[in-house]
């Protein structure tokens, strides 16, 4: 009789951490497709809240605050504005914080760290540049030694060179290489799981033909 408790004890605990699986990959594949969806500063907000809510529930998991973190930063760019960036940066930070204390040494924040910085740079670019700028560098930097393979940093690092002028190091002629290394490697990248980061290869198509 005892073993057959037992059993049912392990069946039931089996069976409820299923379940709760299944909850968590339900809510989080729907929140990513809003993600790719948003179109709208509210929309996005209503996603970045919806992964807060996610996180809060799933202590364990890093992926959620993850993406509040980078649907933050979309948002800050499509309320876009400066006087508003510090303040939606800082959100962005915060999230990260949150899952950068469950997963360590990751590309893929470490990227995320260079939006933010980017954020912050745009409240003044003249006179953020040298702060934000060496931020940026250097994380995009740090998530490509820590993932050779992920084509987001290299995307990142050329969206940066086509907006800044050419007096600067930067244009369309210094920005097209690196798209098209990160076309290369958005060929070949695969995610670990069909909800961890795989966005960006259409962004970088966009940015890349238009450069051209």
């Amino acid at each position: 009789m005892k073993q057959v408790l037992l059993a049912l004890f392990f069946v039931n605990i089996c069976v409820t951490s299923f379940a709760q699986s299944e909850r968590y990959t339900g809510a989080m594949a729907k929140n990513l497709q809003a993600m790719a969806e948003a179109k709208t500063a509210d929309a996005m907000l209503d996603v970045v809240n919806a992964f807060e809510r996610i996180g809060n529930a799933e202590k364990t998991q890093w992926l959620p605050y993850y993406y509040a973190a980078v649907a933050q930063v979309w948002h800050a760019f499509m309320v876009n504005d400066p006087k508003q960036n510090d303040v939606l940066g800082d959100k962005a930070t915060a999230f990260l914080a949150k899952a950068e204390a469950i997963e360590k040494n990751n590309s893929e924040i470490a990227l995320v760290k260079a939006m933010i910085a980017t954020v912050k740079m745009m409240v003044d670019p003249m006179s953020r540049y040298m702060q934000y700028g060496t931020i940026s560098a250097e994380n995009i930097a740090l998530s490509k030694k820590l993932d050779p393979n992920n084509p987001r940093p290299y995307m990142w690092e050329a969206q940066g060179l086509s907006r800044t002028p050419e007096q600067f190091g930067g244009g369309c002629a210094n920005a097209k290489p690196i798209f098209e290394e990160a076309v290369k490697r958005f060929e070949t990248f695969k995610p670990a799981t069909a909800l961890h980061p795989n966005w960006g290869r259409q962004q970088n198509e966009q940015a890349l033909a238009a450069c051209k």
